[in-house]
């Protein structure tokens, strides 16, 4: 690392280059080649899997998807002549714009019945698409988007809903980039008070960051890329990334002050920060890597995308940061602090104030504190007992928006099932097949949750057959969902007695609650995999098995809460209609194995800038109480500062107008939040005290066989305090240092 850090200060004009080519090149690369984002939830072998696959095979022209066009009348009725005119010159019209198959309308004589409301204030239209809304132009849904907008009038309002829409309304802006950005900066200058040290973090973040953002683009035509993990590695990458680099510049600061060069300053603080950035970025990305495990192709993508960020932002931190600071020289200190090192000369910045108060307040009450600390991760916890997991459908979207209004103007003209109906595929073979169909449709009308059910639809050649079910709640509903269930373990069978048929159900709600119990069957074995790599690289770095079961421990405890918050907000609707995130519904299923993945990587990062202070005064002295203590003093500052960047960024997200990056935004924040001011500066030091010098209990013989690593090697730390001792006894009892001071 040091060698490493020599050469990038060394030709700093070439490693700054290289990271701009770097960044240029593939941002005009992704550019040129565009994105191909997909949201494929779909996963082989489910139920409605296979309902998708029939129903392609046999009606190839209903492959592509379906989205509505809504329309309501505030006086009169659709009937009206000049709205039917109106309405369907636009319906036709719609049916002429490239990427539209087919379209339905409500008009004809034999869909007027099903397709306009009782009261006859409103109608609605089906757009089926050439090509699944994992394939789709943007611009193509745009197109259909403005089209049935320009029919709208006085007393005549147009909507649709649809995923084909839903495309048209991911937000274009960066505001939220901006607004992270922009704070962070704000933390940093109050940290630093010198401009130029606050805006490297920035700088080095932006282009690490940059590049990830563009190189995913890139990514998303090799393999199947969600459209949203560009979003959620812009979102890690800035946390971690102007974390990583606050904490370097934090080092080389203090070695500034201790009289170092500026060449040997940067130097010291990549071989010793730097490497703690590397081990902390490294847990970050196998936490995410876990995610393949899984062998959900969906989840692959946005698990390389989010590793490809952390990576690129911890090799900006310790190559292109390095070159940067030697440009700015002694502008990392401030005027103030640069006017006093030449006044007085060098000295070590030793740990006072509020940071060293707390710890020795730690030191004296673990007890109490650990149970405070405790109560208030258990409280925020208890709604995670509560997750449901299932479809978050189109009636969550903030009110503002088309597709939540065709969705309300649905559900109050014909039910909340329209918005989500199920599909029913089978095969087939003869007369008695034929038979038991029509004798299913009927009985499909009296099974409780249906509302209404389709005739029997075949294909030209007879061996595939469909009907749709219509709900009588709507798709995220748990009625829905146990509808599913009811349709698959008792209706179906019955109906299926002494034939050849084997119904398959589909639809939104059948296709979430299958891809949610994929996962959850499979989460055990992904936690278990992430906690136990976590826990492994935790023994070899400080050779102690507390250690990595704490860790194990507290990060269980941030993502539980974690959860808890976001379960309350989404779930519950506990001011998600304030926040313009829509009304309360079920979380995504995919969130929790994300969420794992990036809260274990990020508790980690702290647990390892904490402890690993620790651990360097407990290899010198073999006091814990000094370590425990001297650990939390040195580090809270820049933690707190850390996380309170982080914070900020994560919070910035909410305004991006995306239910999911929101869910996202606001678990990484209070995950952070509660890590570092519970968990890591209050938790875990007062239970290391109470635990004493069994923290870095490790069996003799295990000791033996594991290989040995450091995250700060001798060398290092000890050119990092050789100018310790010019300050004088005195002077450190006027300072009233924490190292000299018992809890």
């Amino acid at each position: 690392m040091a060698a490493l850090a020599r050469w990038c200060v060394q030709r700093r004009l070439v490693a700054v280059l290289l990271w701009l080519l770097a960044f240029g090149g593939v941002t005009a690369a992704a550019a040129v080649t565009g994105s191909a984002y997909s949201n494929d939830y779909e996963v082989p072998g489910t139920e409605s899997g296979r309902a998708t696959q029939l129903l392609q095979d046999g009606f190839p022209g209903l492959g592509g998807d379906s989205d509505t066009v809504v329309w309501h009348t505030t006086s009169g009725t659709v009937r009206a002549a000049a709205v039917e005119q109106t309405m369907t010159r636009t319906l036709a019209d719609i049916a002429e714009l490239p990427g539209v198959a087919a379209v339905s309308s409500p008009y004809d004589k034999q869909a007027a019945a099903a397709r306009i409301s009782a009261d006859g204030r409103t109608a609605y239209a089906t757009v089926t698409f050439d090509t699944g809304v994992e394939n789709l132009d943007k611009g193509e849904a745009q197109a259909v988007v403005s089209a049935a907008k320009s029919a709208e009038a006085d007393g005549l309002q147009v909507e649709l809903g649809g995923s084909a829409v839903g495309l048209t309304e991911s937000p274009e802006g960066h505001l939220a980039e901006v607004v992270g950005v922009a704070v962070a900066a704000v933390v940093l200058f109050l940290a630093f008070g010198s401009l130029a040290a606050s805006l490297l973090p920035i700088a080095t973040a932006l282009v690490s960051v940059g590049t990830a953002y563009a190189g995913i683009a890139l990514l998303s035509h090799a393999m199947t890329v969600a459209d949203f993990a560009p979003m959620l590695g812009m979102l890690v990458g800035l946390g971690v990334g102007i974390d990583y680099a606050l904490f370097i510049v934090t080092r080389h600061r203090r070695g500034l002050k201790r009289g170092l060069s500026v060449t040997e300053s940067i130097t010291n603080a990549v071989a010793t920060t730097g490497r703690a950035v590397v081990f902390a970025g490294a847990t970050v990305c196998i936490a995410l890597l876990g995610m393949l495990i899984l062998r959900l192709g969906f989840l692959n993508g946005v698990a390389i995308a989010a590793s490809l960020t952390v990576f690129l932002t911890v090799a900006a931190s310790v190559t292109l940061l390095p070159a940067l600071l030697s440009f700015i020289g002694m502008r990392a200190l401030s005027r103030r602090e640069r006017r006093r090192l030449t006044e007085h000369g060098p000295e070590p910045e030793l740990p006072t104030g509020f940071a060293a108060r707390w710890s020795a307040f730690v030191e004296r009450h673990p007890r109490t504190l650990g149970v405070l600390a405790l109560a208030v991760i258990t409280v925020l916890a208890l709604p995670t007992l509560g997750l449901r997991l299932g479809t978050s459908d189109q009636g969550n979207n903030p009110e503002s928006a088309t597709t939540r209004q065709a969705y309300d103007l649905l559900a109050d003209g014909f039910g909340p099932g329209v918005n989500g109906p199920l599909t029913l595929v089978t095969e087939v073979d003869g007369g008695d097949d034929k038979l038991a169909l029509d004798n299913l449709d009927a009985r499909l009308r009296t099974t409780d949750g249906v509302a209404s059910v389709t005739p029997v639809t075949y294909n030209t050649g007879g061996d595939t057959a469909y009907l749709t079910v219509v709900p009588d709640s709507s798709p995220q509903s748990r009625q829905t969902s146990e509808l599913v269930d009811r349709l698959r373990d008792e209706v179906l069978p019955r109906a299926e007695t002494g034939t050849s048929l084997d119904v398959q159900v589909g639809g939104v709600t059948a296709g979430y609650d299958d891809f949610a119990e994929m996962i959850v069957g499979k989460l055990p074995l992904f936690v278990g995999v992430v906690i136990g790599l976590g826990c492994l690289l935790l023994l070899l770095a400080f050779r102690s098995v507390g250690i990595p079961l704490k860790a194990a421990a507290m990060n269980v405890a941030a993502v539980a809460a974690a959860f808890g918050v976001v379960v309350a907000i989404f779930q519950w609707g506990w001011g998600s209609e304030l926040l313009g995130l829509g009304r309360a519904g079920p979380i995504e299923p995919f969130l929790p194995v994300i969420m794992v993945s990036v809260l274990f990587g990020l508790s980690m990062d702290y647990q390892v800038f904490l402890v690993s202070r620790m651990y360097e005064e407990w290899l010198e002295t073999g006091d814990n109480r000094r370590a425990v203590r001297i650990g939390l003093a040195e580090t809270g500052r820049v933690i707190n500062s850390a996380a309170v960047i982080m914070i900020s960024v994560f919070l910035a997200f909410v305004l991006s107008g995306d239910r999911v990056i929101a869910m996202f935004g606001i678990a990484l924040a209070a995950a952070v939040a509660l890590d570092a001011f519970v968990l890591r500066t209050l938790l875990v030091p007062a239970l290391m005290h109470l635990l004493g010098g069994a923290n870095w209990w490790l069996p003799r013989w295990l000791d033996q066989r594991l290989p040995r690593i450091s995250i700060e090697p001798p060398e290092s730390r000890a050119a990092h305090e050789r100018l310790t001792d010019v300050v004088s006894e005195l002077e450190k009892e006027q300072r009233g240092d924490v190292r000299d001071t018992a809890g």
